[in-house]
């Protein structure tokens, strides 16, 4: 069926889809959440015990006191936040119901399509993250049961081979946290050394655990193929087997492309793929459509963060009303 005329629909119900929410319902306007999966789907998704490289007050919203036991909160406190953000407000989201199409009419209108229903609206916001498309490396192997690009708890990998393929923040936290269950941790990096932006407290304790041998770092090496029970690494044109019972594919993720480019939004000609928007009011080229958060960078995807995205709210909720549209 036909819903009641919107005045804004927001797809992703992360903190930004959250902010934006806020600041719709601030000014009264007839506004509407929608996602794909449960409150702030792609935190949920962290890994468990993981700290924020933010602290708490950087990752507040609206000005709602987001207090934690340390200055960088950790994955189950920022679940809690955000939640109670959502709840003390009584912010109007349908969780679970991901949108399968943003369409704009003649008449200057969005007809939005879910797996549970249709809608209208007059504006549309897209905070959609990235975190659940993983970038592949395409190798033999990729698909394999024993492989992964998400990690979850490293209790399931005590006492096993496993290999990490990254050198940044989710591979580093990954191998420390494995390291420490009892995993015989192998690292695959393509470059010379540990990513520069792995977070400054952490980065010193995965150089010094690599420097005493209690993990193993493969510089300067890239996969060739997995196979149940070894893969295969190529270092400085010489080809060797590690034995692993299990691989993490720490390489990173991406935007949806394929849904924004059936919304009609167009994308700078650079190796980023970044969304063309007025840098001011977070416009794309489509009237009326928006983006916000990390989904702005492309492929550029520590671009943004929670930190200097909580602003985008009132960036496209002043276009809004400025246009006189509501």
């Amino acid at each position: 069926m036909d819903n009641n005329l919107l005045d804004v629909l927001i797809v992703g119900a992360g903190p930004i889809g959250i902010s934006c929410g806020l600041e719709a319902k601030k000014r009264g306007w007839n506004y509407l959440i929608l996602e794909k999966g449960t409150l702030v789907n792609s935190l949920y998704n962290y890994p468990k015990g993981m700290q924020f490289f933010s602290s708490s007050d950087n990752l507040e919203l609206d000005s709602i006191p987001f207090i934690s036991n340390e200055a960088k909160p950790f994955r189950k406190e920022a679940l809690q936040y955000y939640r109670i953000v959502a709840q003390s407000q009584d912010l109007d989201i349908h969780l679970f119901e991901a949108v399968t199409s943003i369409t704009n009419t003649a008449q200057g209108l969005f007809h939005i399509t879910s797996k549970k229903n249709r809608y209208s609206a007059k504006n549309v916001i897209i905070a959609t993250g990235f975190f659940d498309f993983p970038n592949h490396i395409g190798v033999p192997g990729e698909t394999l049961d024993h492989v992964s690009h998400y990690f979850d708890d490293p209790h399931y990998y005590a006492n096993q081979k496993l290999v990490i393929v990254g050198a940044n923040n989710s591979a580093v936290d990954a191998a420390l946290s494995c390291y420490r269950c009892g995993a015989e941790v192998h690292l695959i990096i393509r470059g010379d050394q540990i990513g520069e932006r792995v977070k400054y407290w952490v980065r010193p304790e995965i150089i010094n655990r690599i420097e005493d041998g209690s993990i193993h770092a493969h510089y300067q090496s890239t996969i060739r193929r997995i196979e149940k029970g070894f893969v295969e690494i190529e270092t400085n044109g010489m080809v060797t087997k590690l034995d692993t019972d299990f691989v993490l594919l720490m390489t990173g993720y991406r935007p949806d492309f394929d849904f924004l480019k059936s919304c009609g939004i167009t994308f700078r000609a650079d190796a980023m793929q970044t969304p063309i928007v007025d840098p001011k009011t977070l416009e794309t080229e489509v009237e009326n459509l928006y983006l916000a958060g990390v989904v702005l960078g492309g492929l550029k995807t520590n671009a943004y963060f929670i930190d200097n995205s909580r602003t985008h709210s009132i960036q496209i909720c002043d276009s809004i009303q400025l246009k006189g549209l509501l």
